[in-house]
């Protein structure tokens, strides 16, 4: 793993980060409209909405990381595409998932946030565990273990 402050590793992880934030951005509009649509429109209860809705985040923000944020580091060998998206759906998305559920169990259900005031604080409540997984462990470079 490289040091975070090695010879060029800050601007390396500044700009990962940066591009995280972006692809995040898009994700927080993903999960946030399909919330609305299985909680506001389908009616479902507002945990299992989350959870398909995180995990649609998940998956988006996966590909964006894969094409985008960390293109410098993959390679689109199907293979290593497979073992990087069970590595971050078993981690950033695992924590995300459950971060999600816990939270929005205390903030809907037992301090009557609204749904959507309240999944917006776990994201923020999530995010950069989020990106320091998916930055040193997900996408980190060949090579490394």
């Amino acid at each position: 793993m490289k040091p975070l402050f090695s010879e060029g590793g800050w601007r390396e992880t500044v700009r990962h980060f940066w591009k995280f934030n972006a692809v995040g951005f898009i994700g927080i509009g993903v999960q946030l409209a399909v919330l609305a649509i299985l909680k506001g429109l389908l009616s479902l209860h507002y945990l299992l909405a989350t959870l398909l809705a995180v995990e649609a985040a998940v998956l988006h923000n996966f590909v964006w990381h894969e094409r985008w944020t960390w293109a410098d580091r993959t390679r689109l060998n199907s293979a290593e595409v497979f073992r990087r998206l069970l590595r971050f759906n078993l981690t950033t998305g695992a924590f995300s998932i459950g971060g999600n559920l816990i939270l929005m169990r205390l903030l809907v259900g037992v301090a009557h946030l609204h749904y959507l005031y309240a999944n917006i604080i776990t994201i923020v409540v999530l995010w950069i565990t989020n990106f320091l997984v998916s930055d040193r462990y997900v996408f980190r470079e060949s090579g490394q273990c």
